[in-house]
């Protein structure tokens, strides 16, 4: 199979990824061993950031580069580091221990094999989430057509992820409404329930529920239902 055919089929599997019920682990380390495959880099991994903009490790394609990108993150120092901070693409070509702009990192990866960085950020629109770690056991730069792959690889990634997380807010949106819906419930048969027993119509019952829970600081629903369970009499 030619390298183009390998990137289109790349490109299909990881658009398969967005349905309703897929991981996004599963998505980001099947990102890192395609990176291995399709752009000639000895490792690859991938760092995401959390809710209070903290990168943390997410996939790698081999257990020295999980290290080495735990190391980056204790460091705070590294190619993935900077790719999420300025949101580009950050590239050594020939890592030197203790020197150039990553000394502590090179230092540890020239340890365990490798011998040349490159980072893409994981963006969308004018927001980083995080960035794709590329890692050779030789020295030199990317060409720019493995770069723009890279990218292009890494873009698709962000969308499965964008999509992943539109799904939880959708998930928490609906589950907030069906509370609503149930809490409703439960307010309408409180509603009935004191009319009937005190004589009054529904909007009356209604007002007095509302009177006695916003005068004792609680939730609608929650007076409604102690009046539906006999705990609390309201008169």
């Amino acid at each position: 199979m030619t390298r183009e055919a390998d990137v289109v089929r790349s490109l299909v599997e990881m658009a398969d990824t967005l349905v309703d019920d897929y991981d996004v682990v599963d998505l980001l380390t099947g990102l890192a061993g395609r990176c291995v495959t399709l752009l000639g880099a000895s490792a690859a991994g991938v760092m995401l950031a959390n809710p209070t903009g903290s990168l943390g490790l997410v996939a790698s394609s081999s257990e020295a580069m999980r290290l080495l990108e735990l190391f980056e993150l204790q460091a705070q120092e590294g190619p993935c580091v900077d790719a999420f901070r300025s949101g580009e693409t950050t590239e050594q070509a020939i890592l030197i221990e203790g020197s150039g702009q990553w000394p502590s990192f090179a230092a540890a990866a020239l340890e365990v094999g490798f011998q040349s960085a490159v980072a893409i950020p994981l963006r969308w629109r004018e927001v980083t989430l995080g960035a794709l770690n590329l890692l050779s056991a030789t020295p030199g730069r990317l060409d720019d057509d493995t770069i723009a792959l890279g990218q292009a690889l890494a873009d698709a990634a962000t969308i499965g992820i964008i999509h992943q997380r539109v799904l939880a807010r959708q998930e928490v949106i609906v589950e907030q409404l069906q509370v609503a819906l149930n809490s409703r419930i439960v307010i309408e048969q409180a509603k009935g329930f004191l009319a009937e027993r005190l004589a009054v119509d529904v909007e009356a019952a209604f007002a007095l529920l509302r009177h006695y829970a916003r005068e004792h600081n609680r939730k609608l629903t929650e007076v409604a239902t102690d009046v539906l369970e006999n705990r609390l009499a309201i008169e």
